[in-house]
């Protein structure tokens, strides 16, 4: 009789040690969940890497190319659109440029702005000063040959 109840107990103390205890289980779950979200996160940040790259990349330095490029600046205001320089995946986007003479002897600021179409926020902007002896008198000169 004593035996059974000594082998009872040893049957009862073995099937407790079979399952695990509530803090092993929720420390599990915590892991598996900590591994879950770090998943998660390198996905989601692939996928808007990938949204990234679908975008054009905009940039200010074609305006301000085509600027370097001409013997003759003028002062003033100029604007177009992105997409007749660069193609028609920039159609969205329009730049401005503006020139001033910043010394009396034919040198001038230009500085280009790209901003995308109802949007406010300026995108890209560059700046640079430019030596240009053939240019006509600015305001600085004396001259009337501003760009309205």
């Amino acid at each position: 009789m004593k035996t059974k109840k000594i082998i009872r107990a040893c049957r009862a103390e073995a099937r407790r040690r079979r399952a695990f205890s509530l803090l092993e289980v929720m420390i599990a779950i915590a892991i598996f969940f900590l591994a879950v979200f770090a998943i998660l996160s390198l996905v989601s940040q692939s996928l808007g890497n990938a949204r990234r790259l679908q975008r054009p990349q905009v940039d200010a330095s074609p305006v301000l190319a085509i600027y370097a490029a001409t013997n003759i600046l003028v002062e003033g205001t100029y604007s177009g659109s992105l997409s007749d320089m660069l193609g028609d995946p920039y159609r969205n986007y329009f730049w401005t440029a503006e020139i001033t003479e910043v010394a009396t002897n034919k040198l001038f600021k230009v500085e280009c702005a790209v901003q995308e179409r109802g949007n406010r926020e300026i995108i890209s902007d560059l700046s640079t000063v430019m030596f240009r002896p053939q240019s006509p008198a600015g305001s600085l000169d004396g001259g009337d040959f501003i760009h309205k």
